[in-house]
């Protein structure tokens, strides 16, 4: 048995967690393997190990299939990182209370270093849904790891704009990695760890329950550099999200809402108590520029409003061209201009407002960025 594997089994014993194990490591040399080997009494020795835990990790062999996790990993098709590997989230080693494990379908990069939370309530409205889409896309779109926590709602839509942008996105489960909750994401986290990476730190066939999503809670929030909430009610688990954040001394950053809709009362209270106001990128990544190199820091006030150094696909280009002119013009009007389908113009414009070269107006009007400012 080796460390990793030895970790794998301690995570999978009863009692046994991130504080209490970096007990047992500091008495035991940094060993995990030593912990398995170890009497009941030796490990009563340790501050903070009481008989019922140290009868589990003694008795571990009764209670744990260790050989078994390990094959439903390798069948899987996922990993084990344990924090002494170089890409564990450096973030989350920084935290009082690490994981011991992760298991992880698709791949870590050094470049997740720079990454941001995006959370938000499951029932939520369209103006929330839109608005962690939009997010989602401009961050990863500048370079920005966007990490949440695959629910319904909020996170659903920050992982879907940070995929659209064919940037990097990473779901943090409050399940065993191979359960998929909910159900109809099972495709959007296939997705996601094809480019980017799903993980969790539970064990194969572990379910949902009140207690995981806190503590998966606090991965998202420990990994990143800071949380956005997007929209919340006052009961909401992303403000325990943005608690954990506080904690560990991140920024917080929360979007703002209707004044008479529940489902902001979360986001305002956080303003109340020091948020950052988010309303837009420039809000999030104005407390991390030093991190991004100018090529992808957003434009400052002074200049156009938008990001440098984009690409455009050529229907891009024909519709950025239409709008040329100082005056807002109707979808019909680009459509004729360009003359390209109605749902070429209409992708085409939602790609360019989310890169920030197009506003859209009331009544479905559209102006070329710094045309009229």
């Amino acid at each position: 048995m080796d460390a990793r594997e030895a970790l794998v089994a301690l995570n999978l014993v009863e009692h046994v967690g991130p504080v209490r194990l970096r007990k047992l490591l500091d008495h035991f040399g940094d060993d995990p393997v030593a912990i398995l080997r170890a009497s009941s009494a030796q490990l009563q020795a340790v501050n903070g190990i009481g008989p019922d835990t140290a009868d589990a990790i003694s008795g571990w062999e009764r209670t744990v299939d260790l050989a078994g996790e390990l094959r439903r990993v390798a069948e899987y098709g996922c990993r084990i990182i344990i924090p002494t590997d170089d890409d564990y989230p450096a973030l989350l080693r920084e935290i009082y209370d690490p994981p011991i494990v992760l298991y992880v379908k698709g791949t870590l990069k050094p470049e997740d270093k720079n990454a941001v939370a995006l959370v938000g309530s499951r029932q939520t409205t369209t103006y929330g849904l839109e608005t962690a889409r939009k997010l989602g896309y401009q961050l990863a779109y500048t370079g920005v790891t966007v990490v949440s926590g695959g629910a319904r709602g909020i996170d659903t839509s920050a992982h879907q704009g940070a995929l659209t942008a064919k940037g990097r996105t990473i779901a943090v489960l409050g399940t065993g990695i191979n359960l998929v909750f909910p159900p109809e994401n099972a495709e959007l986290f296939e997705r996601i760890a094809a480019s980017g990476a799903v993980m969790t730190q539970f064990p194969f066939n572990r379910p949902a329950d009140k207690q995981s999503f806190p503590i998966r809670n606090r991965i998202v929030a420990g990994m990143t550099l800071g949380t956005v909430v997007i929209e919340a009610n006052l009961s909401s688990g992303a403000l325990i999200t943005a608690n954990f954040a506080t904690e560990y001394g991140r920024q917080i950053f929360a979007v703002p809402g209707r004044i008479d809709s529940p489902r902001s009362k979360g986001c305002h209270d956080l303003i109340k108590k020091g948020a950052k106001l988010c309303e837009g990128i420039e809000d999030i990544l104005s407390e991390f520029e030093y991190l991004f190199p100018p090529s992808n820091r957003p434009a400052s006030p002074a200049e156009t409003g938008t990001l440098p150094g984009l690409t455009l696909s050529d229907n891009e280009a024909k519709v950025l061209g239409a709008l040329a002119a100082a005056e807002e013009r109707a979808i019909d009007e680009v459509i004729r201009a360009t003359g390209l389908p109605a749902s070429t113009v209409s992708v085409a414009l939602f790609s360019l407002e989310m890169k920030k070269l197009v506003r859209q107006l009331p009544g479905k009007l559209f102006l070329r960025s710094g045309a009229r400012e």
